[in-house]
């Protein structure tokens, strides 16, 4: 029960007008300031401020503890990165080591090609040249086969020619007389 209703039941028999307002101001007073119940001693204050100095206290603790671990986890970071970065030079040495080595192979092998094409362009210049010889030869063999054959053909046109000329004179002896004995014929 609130201490505004027994203040009104207290002095209600004296003056009940006085006791509703004397009940209504500590209602309100009640209403603007907690119970003590629920206020603050400076044993509490003091005693909150204890423990909340303790729990400052122990996360601190907690910090540095993770701060360690962490500065920890850094190192061995920093460790694993330099350990991955001599592996890699390493590797990256050895690599160019193989490049080198493939580059000077290559290159032999280049050299060794314009040898063999070398070669070969020199083999080839020299069937060309024969070639071109075995035209030449090939060439005069013909020109005089032509020459052979064009004597043969024009003794053989002349021959021709000859006969030609033998048949067409009797051919045309005997149109010649015919024609004679036809116009004899024909005026006698």
């Amino acid at each position: 029960m609130g201490y505004a209703l027994k203040i009104y039941q207290a002095f209600k028999d004296d003056n009940e007008e006085k006791a509703k307002v004397l009940a209504e101001a500590f209602e309100e007073l009640e209403k603007r300031y907690p119970q003590l119940t629920q206020m603050s001693t400076k044993a509490d204050l003091n005693e909150t401020e204890l423990r909340l100095i303790q729990q400052i206290e122990e996360t601190r603790k907690e910090i540095k503890e993770v701060e360690l671990r962490l500065v920890q986890q850094i190192d061995n970071s920093k460790k694993e990165i330099k350990e991955t970065e001599l592996k890699l030079a390493k590797e990256i040495e050895n690599i160019r080591k193989e490049i080198k080595e493939i580059e000077l192979k290559l290159i032999q092998q280049i050299e060794n090609t314009r040898k063999e094409i070398k070669e070969i362009e020199l083999k080839l210049s020299k069937e060309i040249e024969n070639t071109r010889k075995e035209i030449k030869e090939t060439e005069l063999k013909l020109t005089k086969e032509i020459k052979k054959v064009e004597l043969n053909l024009s003794k053989e046109i002349k021959a021709v020619e000859v006969r030609m000329i033998k048949w067409m004179f009797t051919f045309w002896t005997g149109q010649l007389i015919a024609l004679i004995g036809i116009l004899k014929y024909f005026f006698t």
